[in-house]
């Protein structure tokens, strides 16, 4: 590209001006070719993958920030209505109230209430985090945990407070039976329901503009060392659930329309195991069996996990959770820290981006093994609970004050919106001026003036993406092709660029990079003929090419004709298939998209390139209307269809029969077996049910299912291997009980339409 004449350079918002002055580079290296085919019908891109934690109002206004997060170790033990944290490990357990100018007046006025009028302010969606762990701050004095007047000397004290120590003896070993009423007080899911009903009276409820969504608290799987002086024990599988279903549910009940995110895991490893496994499996593998998951059925945390939420929904018809939730910092040394490290360092950061979903990466770690995060959470929610969103709402590739994280971070933003990425937030905020917040502006605000990358994601496809990774996506309000490209190689390269489907005209090119670390630079503009050019991508740097609807072969605004009526087929109890006939000039038809009318408004259900899609996660024994919409390259949106109204099949219960019997008892205990059958015509996929004991009867140890018992009701859910029953096909499952001395086994039953089907 040519070089402009020297001009003095002027910032603006974290934008340089046009008519910037850049050095002369030598002569470019021959780098890979990159296609972008702006004829596809793409997938939506989530603003919320846009999202930080703490981020600065400045700041926030000038990206239009989506969404933005108040959490972290600190948020557990929040206590709003005297605005007190607990810092636990973070800060040696210490009480600190929150600076507030009018103490007399909370809990308004709180710091969290100051955060959602920042976010109303810049438009900004909140998330905030509630405590499922039962302990908050006390009040407003500043206390800590462990105070070596009252539990001796310590091996670090806060230089501030020195009375304050890190809860470890000198020679290193944790202090225990401290009590936890020096720093917190108990609280319920009472207190969430107070705290959300306070949000709703000052800023109104999720469904208008107020609090929209909640994290169930943060890292409840480390609850044991960041929390260790109210909280000794890892948190299991069953309590994990139980806590779930409590807090959500009353999240739910106080503001419907409120959306959910948990387990909020601190990385991998949540997926795999329970906080009670952690103390068997590190970093670097489990050196025993992890005993909570094999009392599990062997079953990983989090699929075990999405099972009973999506168990919850069935029984109770309230979904309580909206999005998975697991926060990742990558575990190559040196690449989430604060510094950019040595040269080594900078190379395994920006390579380290892979584990986000290249299935030949395998992770430079204790990990050593492919992580795939997105494709894998992605696959763990298609499985086990369809219909729920992917968060990720910690993060960070560090180096926020250098090039190289930048490049990672622009890397990382292409990655979230090309992999369909529901919600992302940074942890934590960049400085303004730093180069971490202007690899945001290439997305969010590239020329100052609101400028962002497209809506729908195109396929975009590099050589080598290790060397320049490239993204693209249509925009909505203008339809012009916006295309990052991300030069992690070290060097300068020139490379072949072919958009299919475009014409020739020119395309805006907006730069950050080393050269100029001030801001984005607008450069010359860069020639398209016939939909290819060639273009120099300088070293470390990123580039946004921006092309408008005209240069994608004339500008096109005529909407397609609408689809015809849908006709449902495959109707199950939440599941149908609808077929519509295409488009009738179809000729530029990209994709279509499935709506369900929710009242007068139309939701988007799904995006397809063809003429049928089966919509899942649907209720039982209830009527849905569809309606479908044409889509072409331009963006341009067909009227709607006709609607067709479905209703599901009534719930698969009424086709099982348990058979349930005693096959040995003594004084003290018995052994009973239960036998499912499907006695319907349609497969079963997945089953759970229950009764109630009589007489002070438990079970003690059960086998071929997951048993729980509370009080005196008893649940059997199914493990994956016995699952799917065929018509006809049952199932055996049994445990050994308890029972007073004197008392009777249960007597043998039969129950037809028992709870069959999850």
């Amino acid at each position: 590209m040519r070089l402009r004449t020297a001009l003095v350079p002027v910032a603006i918002a974290g934008v340089i001006a046009t008519g910037v002055s850049l050095p002369a580079t030598a002569a470019a290296a021959v780098g890979p070719a990159l296609t972008v085919d702006a004829t596809a019908a793409g997938h939506a891109i989530s603003p919320y993958v846009y999202g930080m934690n703490f981020a600065d109002k400045a700041l926030a206004a000038d990206l239009r920030l989506p969404v933005h997060r108040w959490g972290g170790n600190h948020t557990t033990r929040y206590n709003f209505r005297n605005d007190t944290t607990n810092r636990a490990s973070d800060w040696y357990f210490e009480n600190i109230p929150n600076d507030n100018p009018d103490p007399g007046s909370l809990p308004n006025g709180s710091e969290t209430d100051r955060f959602v009028e920042q976010n109303r302010a810049t438009g900004t969606q909140t998330i905030l985090t509630v405590p499922l762990l039962g302990q908050v701050a006390k009040d407003r004095s500043r206390s800590c945990a462990f105070s070596v007047q009252k539990y001796g000397p310590q091996q670090s004290t806060d230089p501030w407070a020195p009375d304050c120590g890190n809860g470890r003896k000198p020679d290193g070993t944790p202090i225990t039976g401290n009590d936890p009423a020096d720093t917190s007080v108990e609280i319920g899911p009472q207190y969430v329901t107070d705290w959300i009903n306070h949000l709703k009276s000052r800023y109104g409820g999720a469904a208008g503009d107020g609090v929209r969504f909640y994290n169930l608290d943060n890292e409840p799987d480390l609850w044991h060392s960041t929390h260790r002086d109210v909280r000794r024990e890892g948190l299991g599988y069953d309590e994990l659930r139980d806590l779930t279903y409590r807090y959500a549910a009353a999240v739910k009940a106080a503001d419907p329309g409120a959306k959910t995110l948990g387990p909020v895991g601190w990385g991998l490893n949540s997926i795999f195991y329970s906080g009670l496994d952690q103390d068997v499996c590190g970093r670097t593998g489990c050196w025993s069996d992890p005993p909570d998951r094999a009392a599990h059925g062997g079953q990983d945390l989090g699929p075990w996990y999405l099972d009973q939420m999506r168990a919850y929904e069935r029984e109770h018809g309230t979904r309580i959770l909206d999005y998975f939730d697991i926060h990742l910092y990558p575990q190559q040394t040196g690449v989430h820290g604060q510094e950019a490290g040595d040269a080594a360092t900078q190379e395994r950061r920006l390579r380290s981006t892979r584990q986000l979903w290249d299935p030949t990466y395998v992770d430079e770690s204790w990990i050593d093994r492919p992580v795939q995060m997105i494709p894998r959470m992605r696959k763990l929610v298609d499985d086990h609970y369809p219909g729920t969103k992917l968060a990720m709402t910690e993060y960070s590739w560090g180096a926020h004050g250098h090039i190289n994280g930048a490049l990672a971070q622009a890397d990382v933003l292409g990655i979230f919106g090309r992999e369909g990425m529901d919600m992302a937030s940074l942890w934590t905020a960049p400085k303004s001026d730093e180069p971490v917040a202007h690899a945001f502006r290439i997305y969010r605000n590239y020329d100052g003036e609101g400028g962002a990358f497209g809506e729908t994601s195109l396929p975009a496809v590099s050589e080598d993406q290790g060397k320049l990774a490239v993204y693209a996506a249509r925009r909505a309000s203008d339809g012009a092709l916006t295309v990052v490209v991300v030069n992690k190689s070290g060097t300068d390269l020139t490379s072949p660029v072919r958009i299919k489907g475009a014409g020739t005209g020119t395309a805006e090119v907006h730069r950050y990079g080393a050269g100029h670390l001030d801001g984005i630079v607008r450069e010359n503009d860069q020639a398209v003929t016939a939909g290819a050019f060639t273009a120099d991508f300088p070293a470390d740097s990123v580039t946004h090419l921006v092309l408008p609807a005209g240069g994608s072969g004339g500008e096109d605004t005529e909407a397609p004709t609408a689809p015809g009526k849908p006709t449902a087929s495959g109707i199950t109890a939440d599941a149908v298939t609808l077929t519509w006939p295409a488009a009738t000039d179809d000729t530029g038809v990209t994709g279509y998209d499935v709506y369900r009318l929710d009242g007068d408004t139309p939701v988007k259900v799904a995006g397809t390139t063809g003429t049928s899609h089966t919509v899942i996660s649907l209720r039982p024994d209830t009527a849905y209307t569809f309606t479908v919409k044409a889509r072409d390259a331009a963006g341009n949106v067909s009227p709607a269809s006709p609607g067709v109204t479905v209703r599901t099949a009534a719930d698969l219960a009424q086709q099982c029969r348990v058979d349930y019997t005693v096959a040995n008892q003594w004084p003290g205990g018995f052994t009973a077996n239960v036998k499912i059958t499907n006695t319907g015509d349609k497969p079963i996929d997945g089953w759970q049910l229950s009764w109630d004991f009589a007489g002070g009867q438990r079970v003690d140890q059960g086998w071929s299912a997951q048993w729980r018992q509370q009080g005196t009701t008893v649940t059997a859910q199914n493990l994956s291997w016995n699952a799917k029953l065929a018509a006809g096909a049952s199932t055996t499952i049994g445990f050994n009980g308890s029972r007073a001395q004197d008392g009777p086994a249960p007597a043998a039953f039969t129950l037809d339409g028992h709870a069959c089907g999850t």
